[in-house]
């Protein structure tokens, strides 16, 4: 069980100690550091040995900011004792000791201060006028100097009670003044004390407890590992790559391969370090250092500081006026009543007491739990034959590097570090395949593609991201080239690193979209088109004149749309891109066409739309000839009930003219003589518009009639259509 705490503890790989200065209790060694193992997680283990016999009580300083993850994290290993209690100061030592005082740190800034929070105890002054009595008070007074300047000073008068009465003192003329009571001098003694242990307190003691054997064995040496983690900096990696002569350069044909088919990639030697600092408090001398790359999960709690829960608060009950009432007599319950209450009182007899509840006995059979502390001494001991814990965790790591969790380095060699110092751990050196191609990333230079290292990583061992210096040595000294950011680099995989600007390639773009109808269909009144919409882009690339080049372009990757063209093989991805090769020889012109596609289907109610509408519909050419028959005839019938919906907006709008002339000539008739000339013929005219009334009527009937039979003929051969 301890074993697998420790591999969890080192798999966390959290970061330093505070500075750790520990000894043994009775028969206890020193502590020492021994381990210290950073992770990428921004934290780093720290681990302690000493060798002791017997009962011993280990000493460990702690930074006060370190606490937190100290109490989160701590082991206590012991290969053949037990473990005990683990103990340490209050989060706030000076808050207690000043809390069963009757004055507080603030009160011991001036005298005048801790005289006034010491109000009603005794005290006696010296010098040539001694007094004893009991505070009173003290007030500040301003009084002048001697002298013409007209200068002041601040003062304190003292007020004692005394045993002839109030009598009174210049605090600052005073020559001695003591507090009577010797207890009451023992509490500022002590206040004082832990005023000045506070100041000087930047760490806590913690003190581990470790248990003899307890099994009867002899007494003898054994050894105690303690463990724990903190912050600690980032470490980071950085990298060297270096190209020899002939090494990785254009012109070898796409994807690496010469002339004659054969492999001819280059290979650049590859320097990995890393950049790490000792901010622990401590010096490191002589410790096995390690460092992790990963991302585990890192928390902080404050365990250190007390918390308390809120509790409501009940009122407190207080008894009111007791006023029995006036005895008014008293009824027999009937007899149904009385069986019913006899049946409550019998079941509230019969149910069982109610008692504290007991922890379950154990199962038969099962063994007693064993001790923390046995548990941990059956385990194996640290650097025993079985295999250390350490190395165990260093094969785990790197095992699980291959799936992309984590990846241990281990310096074979003991470090030191002087605490605030910085180390450069060397972390990989290798020889890689480098393939040297311009990258094309229109977001980076729309012109000109970015000079780039394929870098693959045939090692074991997973790569941790970091910055990477490009050298040429293709001449006698080596070049400069640029620097490149590379990304976590798995075993297997490669990475495109560009370092420069390539000016002697130049890219231009040219976008066209289009749609494409692949399909189209009628039922039940809707055309349903299948459509496939194309973005295609054309990439012209004019090659250098010097050498050739292995082009990769980068196309952007859009949701929802595929790679259509080029079509044949399977390019590279990235999770925006798709990488397009392309050799361009020398001096040449070369283009490629890259086209994305994304099929969606268009849905059209025909009913909805007009005459003009269908037939412009129909008129498509890329529609099958029978849709374009179909639309053409569905076209026709729509303008047919069209025209007579036209014919009913006509007679309806003559009715409502006839209407309104009817109305005036009504009006006129009440003005109009009766029997006079004009009175007839508006009555005559009144006449004729009631009869075109009655056309109209029997019009609009007819019309209406022959309009619903062409909608009925239009809905009928639309649901009959099915194409």
């Amino acid at each position: 069980m301890t074993r697998a705490i420790l591999l969890a503890s080192t798999a966390l790989l959290m970061a330093a100690p505070a500075a750790f200065a520990a000894t043994g209790g009775p028969a206890g060694g020193q502590l020492a550091l021994t381990r210290v193992l950073l992770s990428t997680g921004g934290v780093g283990y720290f681990e302690y040995e000493a060798t002791v016999s017997g009962d011993a009580d280990l000493s460990l300083e702690v930074r006060r900011d370190q606490v937190d993850d100290v109490l989160k994290s701590i082991v206590v290993y012991d290969d053949k004792g037990g473990v005990g209690t683990i103990a340490l100061p209050g989060a706030e030592p000076l808050d207690t000791a000043f809390r069963e005082l009757p004055f507080s740190a603030d009160d011991l800034t001036s005298p005048a201060a801790l005289l006034n929070a010491m109000r009603g105890a005794e005290v006696t002054t010296g010098g040539s006028r001694q007094l004893t009595g009991r505070l009173m008070s003290v007030t500040e007074e301003t009084a002048r100097l001697p002298g013409n300047d007209g200068a002041t000073t601040t003062r304190h008068r003292v007020t004692l009670m005394t045993a002839e009465g109030l009598r009174q003192l210049v605090l600052e003329e005073a020559d001695a003044l003591r507090f009577t009571d010797p207890a009451v001098q023992a509490q500022i003694d002590r206040a004082l004390s832990a005023v000045a242990e506070n100041a000087r307190r930047e760490r806590r003691r913690l003190t581990v407890h470790s248990r003899a054997p307890q099994d009867g064995q002899a007494a003898g040496e054994r050894r105690v590992r303690v463990g724990f983690v903190a912050e600690m900096p980032l470490w980071k990696a950085t990298y060297r790559l270096s190209l020899g002569t002939g090494a990785g350069q254009y012109g070898q044909g796409q994807n690496g391969q010469g002339q004659n088919g054969q492999a001819d990639k280059g290979k650049g030697a590859l320097q990995g370090w890393a950049v790490l600092e000792n901010l622990s408090g401590e010096d490191w001398r002589g410790v096995d250092l390690t460092v992790v790359s990963g991302n585990p999960v890192t928390l902080r709690q404050a365990l250190y500081t007390p918390y308390f829960v809120e509790r409501p608060e009940v009122p407190v009950e207080v008894l009111g006026r007791v006023l029995p009432s006036a005895d008014e007599g008293a009824v027999t319950l009937n007899d149904a009543r009385s069986a019913m209450r006899a049946q409550s009182e019998a079941s509230r007899a019969g149910a069982p007491p109610v008692t504290a509840m007991a922890a379950p006995p154990p199962m038969p059979g099962a063994p007693a739990p064993a001790p923390m502390g046995d548990a941990l001494a059956k385990t194996t001991p640290y650097g025993s034959a079985a295999g250390t814990p350490a190395m165990a965790e260093v094969r785990g790591a790197e095992a699980g590097a291959a799936e992309g969790a984590q990846v241990l380095f281990h310096y074979p060699q003991p470090v030191s570090v002087p605490n605030g110092g910085t180390l450069m751990m060397p972390i990989a050196a290798s020889t890689l395949p480098v393939e040297r191609v311009a990258l094309y990333q229109p977001a980076a230079d729309a012109r000109h593609p970015l000079a780039s290292l394929r870098l693959r990583n045939d090692g074991d061992t997973a790569l941790p991201p970091g910055l990477l210096t490009f050298y040429d040595r293709g001449t006698a000294n080596s070049a400069y080239v640029g620097d490149a950011r590379m990304a976590t680099l798995p075993a297997g995989e490669s990475r495109l690193l560009s370092f420069a600007v390539d000016q002697a390639v130049t890219v231009d773009r040219e976008e066209k979209p289009s749609r494409r109808l692949s399909r189209a269909t009628i039922a039940d009144g809707v055309l349903t088109l299948s459509v496939i919409d194309r973005q295609s882009t054309t990439y012209t690339v004019a090659g250098a004149p010097d050498a050739d080049r292995d082009v990769v372009i980068e196309h952007p990757r859009r949701p929802g749309w595929e790679l259509a063209e080029p079509a044949n093989g399977k390019p590279e991805a990235t999770a925006t891109a798709y990488r397009l090769p392309l050799a361009v020889p020398a001096g040449k012109t070369v283009t490629l066409t890259a086209t994305l596609e994304r099929p969606r289907q268009e849905r059209i109610v025909l009913t909805d739309l007009t005459a003009d509408q269908i037939a412009a519909r129909a008129t498509a050419p890329e529609l099958p000839a029978e849709v374009r028959q179909a639309l053409t005839t569905l076209a026709g019938l729509r303008a047919a009930v069209a025209e007579k919906e036209r014919r009913i907006a006509e007679l309806e709008r003559e009715r409502a003219e006839r209407i309104a002339d009817q109305d005036r000539l009504r009006e006129n008739l009440k003005a109009l003589p009766a029997g006079s000339d004009l009175h007839k013929r508006t009555l005559a005219k009144m006449a004729e518009a009631e009869n075109r009334l009655d056309a109209l009527a029997r019009d609009l009937t007819t019309a209406r009639n022959e309009a619903e039979a062409a909608r009925q003929t239009l809905r009928e051969r639309v649901k009959a259509l099915a194409i």
